[in-house]
């Protein structure tokens, strides 16, 4: 996600400088103009805006605040959380970057690789007026923006609500097909009845068709990282008083499939889990 974000905004002009664990990625970026840093804190010293794409909160905590993080820089002074962070983390990043000097964003986006690289990313932000004026010109290159509050972690509370969503409509999707192939229909036709009429989700409609009946289950959002965001929307949910009964319900479907299919299943995968029970599979013509 971070690597196609970033080379958007190196195609619209900006100069970029870059650090990730991955250095093949850094260095793909490098040959399309960019400049690598070895330590958040050096970007921190070379941009005022400084965007993070990270895989789990501690890891946002850490890059942000941490021994060699961004605030450790001279020259940062906004600092954009894309990552799936939850509220919580968010507010905890927010109130310590504040200390520093250092306006902390949550601008969390959805709509997978795809999103990134194409500039059609739904990007959530929650942040005081000023830095959302200062970060619009920017977050445009990446997609519609949608500015649903001031506070810490309101960009992320939005973003857990989207994806609490995904997850529901690809666990009752796999229960749906797996159903109707069962009972000896054929997976695709289901597919595309489910897609003509009321029960069209974002499942029926692009991962059964993409990733399900050809059996590739290769999205590219690891079911690990969908357990996770489930995981802290339960969370929040609690500490909010709302109950979530169907939410529980998959969260227990997708604890299920991580430990059935493994850590580097994909999100797809949960489909499979569903097949063995039932003992069919699902594949198009």
């Amino acid at each position: 996600m971070g690597s196609r974000m970033a080379r958007r905004l190196i195609d619209a002009g900006y100069a970029l400088t870059i650090c990730d664990t991955d250095q093949a990625m850094v260095q793909s970026l490098v040959d399309a103009g960019a400049k690598a840093a070895s330590t958040p804190a050096e970007v921190g010293s070379a941009a005022e805006i400084v965007l993070v794409s990270l895989p789990t909160p501690p890891v946002v905590y850490d890059v942000a605040l941490g021994a060699k993080g961004v605030a450790q820089g001279s020259r940062v002074k906004i600092f954009v959380d894309m990552s799936t962070t939850g509220a919580t983390y968010a507010k905890r990043i927010a109130a310590a970057l504040a200390e520093k000097g250092i306006a902390g964003v949550d601008a969390p986006v959805s709509g997978g690789l795809a999103g990134a690289e194409k500039g059609t990313l739904a990007v959530m932000v929650s942040c005081a007026q000023k830095e959302f004026e200062a970060l619009e010109p920017v977050l445009a290159h990446l997609g519609k923006i949608f500015y649903v509050g001031k506070q810490p972690g309101q960009g992320q509370t939005m973003k857990l609500l989207n994806n609490l969503l995904s997850a529901t409509a690809m666990a009752i999707a796999s229960e749906a097909v797996v159903m109707g192939v069962k009972a000896g229909l054929d997976a695709a036709q289901v597919v595309d009845v489910i897609n003509a009429g009321t029960g069209r989700n974002s499942a029926t409609a692009d991962k059964f068709p993409r990733f399900v009946l050809p059996r590739t289950f290769n999205l590219g959002f690891a079911l690990s990282l969908l357990n996770k965001d489930v995981r802290m929307c339960m969370e929040e949910a609690d500490a909010l008083g709302v109950p979530m009964v169907v939410g529980s319900a998959v969260k227990q479907l997708l604890n299920i499939s991580a430990a059935a299919e493994g850590p580097e299943a994909d999100m797809t995968d949960v489909a499979k889990t569903v097949e063995r029970w039932a003992g069919v599979t699902v594949k198009g013509n």
